[in-house]
């Protein structure tokens, strides 16, 4: 079942966000109901309603990211094993495949629902099926392909996806979770075509807040991405509609962000310090009548390999290409990561022409002019990263007359 929740419509029109959704409520429940005891669930004074939601942003290189959900599963204790008792159950019959790329405009997929008693809970988890015979229950769709290949997803299909999150359940109260899934950094290759599922997925406010606006129609098609980021660090990304070019960042904790769009042939653009309040509402940086727009630019790639030393059986590296704007924040323009059995990595598409900016402000139309970044123009900071290893930086990688090849990089604790 699928239902919508839409933005209402300000001066950047509805949103363009995406979500899954388990809805949990007094009442039903599947597995272990009444709090995961398996016994006589507890007055109704003593229940809560909690509710569990996925969203997701966009998965570089890929049409289609699909994974089929057979449970979602919650526990008070944030250490409870797979197999400990007191966890609650919602079970899906039968299991459902989502393409997880197709939950866009405010849609919601339902999955199911349980009640909760009162109290605290640390820990959430997102049991998928296995690929059978084919291997076609989680899949992944390489973009401009027709061809759906196998998604490696053993750790999620064996005990879930694990999520430490703390949240209260009140008496005859409602809690909304939404889990951010990060298809981008969660799908690796693994070499000869063949790909793995190291999810990367976070926990963000429920409330329907965010930045929207829309994008030039010129751009579609062109694999235009959208990211609010923070000091250089990516919080939230999404991508416009296919056809208005309308956009929205959802679910942003306040604070100020940098949006920075990026798209094929094209100079990237920013529009520093965008303001987001706790409330439900959008900042518009643009309208369909006056939306955002980029130069065209010449394009460059760097590629090379991560090594991590000690190897790692679990741990992904990830290379980003980043420039620091003059007098203003840093930013990073592409990331990747490499691959799980080589290391090798590719970031393509940087643009050689210098970052459009332009400082936020209420007052519409935004214009963009070209800045100055550090390095300059068609020069980039790449930082390779990994969890467990020192962070490693190439300083100056030069795009501006040709591709750049054997940038390597070896992590170290």
């Amino acid at each position: 079942m699928k239902t919508s929740r839409l933005f209402p419509r300000l001066a950047a029109g509805a949103a363009v966000s995406a979500a899954l959704v388990l809805l949990a409520s007094c009442g039903g429940g599947g597995g272990g109901g009444g709090g995961g005891n398996g016994g006589t669930p507890p007055p109704a004074t003593t229940m809560g309603t909690v509710a569990v939601s996925l969203t997701d942003a966009p998965a570089c290189g890929f049409d289609a990211v699909n994974i089929t959900v057979t449970k979602v599963r919650i526990h008070a204790s944030n250490i409870a094993s797979d197999t400990d008792s007191g966890w609650t159950d919602i079970t899906l019959t039968p299991a459902r495949k989502i393409n997880l790329l197709n939950l866009s405009n405010g849609a919601l997929e339902a999955l199911g629902q349980a009640s909760l008693a009162t109290g605290h809970y640390s820990q959430i988890r997102l049991v998928l099926d296995p690929n059978g015979a084919g291997g076609t229950a989680n899949t992944v769709v390489p973009s401009g392909s027709l061809l759906e290949r196998s998604l490696d997803t053993p750790s999620a299909v064996q005990s879930g996806i694990k999520l430490v999150n703390d949240f209260d359940v009140g008496a005859n109260q409602r809690v909304d979770l939404v889990l951010d899934f990060d298809a981008c950094k969660s799908v690796v290759s693994k070499g000869n075509g063949s790909y793995a599922l190291k999810p990367v997925v976070k926990v963000v406010p429920a409330t329907l807040n965010g930045i929207g606006g829309f994008v030039s129609s010129a751009l579609l098609g062109s694999h235009v991405a959208i990211t609010a980021q923070q000091n250089g660090a990516i919080i939230a990304a999404t991508v416009p509609n296919a056809s208005s070019g309308e956009f929205a960042l959802t679910r942003l904790p306040a604070g100020n962000y940098d949006v920075v769009i990026t798209a094929d042939d094209r100079a990237a653009g920013v529009v520093g310090a965008v303001p987001v309040a706790a409330g439900s509402t959008i900042t518009a940086l643009s309208t369909s009548a006056a939306p955002l727009t980029l130069p065209p630019s010449l394009q460059g790639s760097i590629s090379g390999t991560v090594t991590l030393a000690p190897a790692s059986a679990t741990e992904v590296a990830t290379v980003t290409a980043r420039q620091v704007i003059s007098g203003g924040p840093a930013v990073a323009l592409r990331y990747q990561a490499a691959d799980l059995l080589n290391g090798s990595y590719t970031l393509a598409k940087l643009p050689v022409a210098p970052i459009q900016y332009v400082s936020y402000s209420s007052a519409l139309p935004l214009v963009f002019s070209s800045t100055a970044t550090t390095p300059s123009s068609g020069i980039y900071r790449l930082d390779a990263t990994a969890v467990g290893y020192a962070v490693k930086t190439n300083a100056a990688v030069d795009i501006g007359s040709i591709n750049q090849t054997g940038i390597n990089f070896n992590l170290t604790p």
